[in-house]
């Protein structure tokens, strides 16, 4: 087991080292300057070459490329002297080499400082991940309980106008785009019905009230999380139909059948437990999926989480916060990637990991 973690993990470093690599690539060629959309449209010459000197814009890309990686790794060379000290406390590391010119630090991932704010950005990553957190949880939470009981539901009474409906319902699900669904059901639930819903059409997970301070806004939360969960929801319902009929053909189920065992304590103890591993892959994989693509619904929704930041990145070429998103995203899909794997030997005696 611990073979397999270590190989897996190796495996998630690499993905992580070919993610940064490709995303800092594809910055030299956009057409875009950090330095212009730092200082404006009327910034000087000047001005334009001191920026771009302070952000090391200057620089060969392979260079800045190397330096960005340097960063980046836990164990990392900087000059020596004052300059190293202070990296080293700045970022809360450990020198294990002290030369004149060089030091060896042991540090934690240094992702610089967001060229519009000057903010690291560690900080602004930690600020809007809990409400990417709790939105993309909350919409998987609902899909994968809905999907399994309408699944299960399907499956039951397969053939019939109940099964055909839900199949009908899913198929929709699956169809809509997420950016269309969350226009139309902010529209409607939040501004055309909002008399009889209540529900805002925009906002938050936290407000700020000037005498209180932030406090939780649950009713924000409804919207987005339904139109998040959308989706996965309509692929839940649709794995969990085919993989409950397809145990229900097995000879145990008959022979459970037979002893006399009432049909609730069937599914509970015999069906639900060998028809849920490929539902609970899908969960797992869709809620790492969520984590990166919930940037339509936050813009819409007005909702502060990665997505919305990693736009807004975008928009203004704030190339070191899009990478800190990008590696933020990437590391949620090794973990889950290696959890769901875990998960599936706990749950199914059948699978063995050597």
């Amino acid at each position: 087991m611990a073979r397999f973690i270590l190989s897996r993990l190796i495996n998630g470093l690499a993905v992580l080292l070919g993610v940064v690599s490709l995303v800092f690539y594809l910055f030299q060629v956009l057409p875009g300057d950090g330095a212009q959309m730092t200082l404006g449209q009327r910034s000087d010459l000047a001005s334009l070459q001191s920026v771009r000197r302070e952000l090391g814009l200057d620089l060969p890309p392979f260079q800045r490329y190397l330096l960005y990686m340097n960063d980046l790794s836990p164990i990392s060379i900087h000059p020596g002297g004052e300059t190293g000290d202070a990296y080293a406390r700045e970022h809360g590391g450990v020198i294990l080499l002290k030369t004149t010119d060089r030091h060896l630090i042991l540090k934690y991932p240094n992702l610089r400082r967001s060229y519009q704010t000057r903010q690291p950005v560690t900080e602004i990553l930690l600020t809007a991940l809990p409400g990417t957190l709790i939105l993309a949880i909350s919409a998987m939470m609902m899909a994968g309980l809905m999907g399994i009981i309408l699944g299960s539901l399907a499956a039951r009474y397969v053939g019939t106008s109940i099964d055909q409906g839900i199949q009908a319902v899913s198929v929709l699900g699956i169809s809509v785009p997420s950016f269309f669904a969350a226009i139309l059901i902010s529209f409607l639930f939040g501004h055309l019905w909002r008399g009889w819903t209540g529900l805002p059409m925009t906002g938050s997970w936290l407000l700020t009230d000037p005498f209180a301070g932030p406090r939780p806004a649950p009713a924000h939360l409804i919207l987005p999380a339904i139109t998040l969960g959308i989706r996965p929801l309509a692929i839940v319902v649709q794995l969990t139909r085919s993989s409950v009929l397809d145990i229900l053909s097995r000879d145990f189920i008959r022979t459970a059948r037979a002893k006399g065992l009432r049909e609730p304590e069937v599914y509970l103890r015999h069906i639900l437990p060998n028809a849920l591993p490929p539902v609970v892959t899908a969960i797992s994989g869709w809620l790492a999926s969520l984590l990166a693509g919930s940037v339509f619904v936050e813009y819409v929704f007005g909702w502060h989480g990665l997505g919305k930041v990693a736009v807004d990145a975008l928009m203004t070429f704030d190339m070191p916060l899009v990478m800190g998103c990008v590696l933020l995203v990437a590391l949620f899909f090794v973990v889950i990637n290696v959890l769901v794997d875990l998960l599936h030997a706990w749950m199914d005696p059948r699978i063995r990991l050597q």
